[in-house]
């Protein structure tokens, strides 16, 4: 299969994802998105001890759960779009959670894919963990990680010694004089 004499590599398969691919995938988006799925997916939480673990409610998590399993589709280079709109938005997240809940729930076709995803990150929760635990220590053990431990530890040190410097240095307080009404002079 080529088009325009180049080949055609076939769509990924979200169920054939693998431990280094969906690493790679929740690597690559922000915190807050990854952190929703290791919490639930990784580490297998339910609903309710994932939203009580962020302070937020079941329905609110559901729709952050939504939003991040939309990114890390994306990431992981497979097809997935937004909700069109807010209703589409709650429906979506309802039914991406029940069909983490449940393998026979119906499920919208634009959600197909996120879906898929979501469950092979949790079937292989385990192996995701230690895969992204090792990743970060080779991340921080790396000479990018040492240079950006160092520079953080610097501006630390640059913002504790800026604060001694104006505190050194700060106006002389001068004593307020109380002035006493006139009634209370004589």
């Amino acid at each position: 299969m080529t088009e325009n004499a180049a080949p055609v590599s076939p769509a990924p398969d979200a169920s054939r994802l693998s431990t280094a691919e969906l690493v790679a995938a929740l690597r690559a988006l922000p915190y807050r998105p990854s952190a929703f799925l290791m919490t639930r997916l990784v580490q297998g939480r339910s609903l309710k001890e994932s939203a009580a673990f962020y302070g937020i409610t079941p329905e609110a998590f559901r729709v952050h759960l939504l939003r991040a399993g939309l990114a890390l589709t994306a990431a992981a280079a497979l097809p997935s779009r937004e909700p069109e709109s807010d209703v589409e938005e709650d429906v979506w997240a309802r039914g991406l959670t029940e069909a983490l809940e449940r393998e026979t729930s119906a499920v919208p076709p634009a959600l197909a894919e996120t879906v898929e995803v979501c469950r092979r990150l949790r079937a292989l929760g385990p192996e995701v963990a230690k895969a992204f635990e090792e990743a970060e220590r080779e991340q921080e053990e790396s000479p990018t990680g040492q240079r950006e431990e160092w520079l953080r530890r610097l501006a630390v040190l640059v913002l504790v010694g800026l604060t001694a410097f104006l505190y050194c240095n700060r106006p002389e307080e001068t004593p307020e004089r109380r002035v006493q009404p006139r009634s209370m002079e004589r």
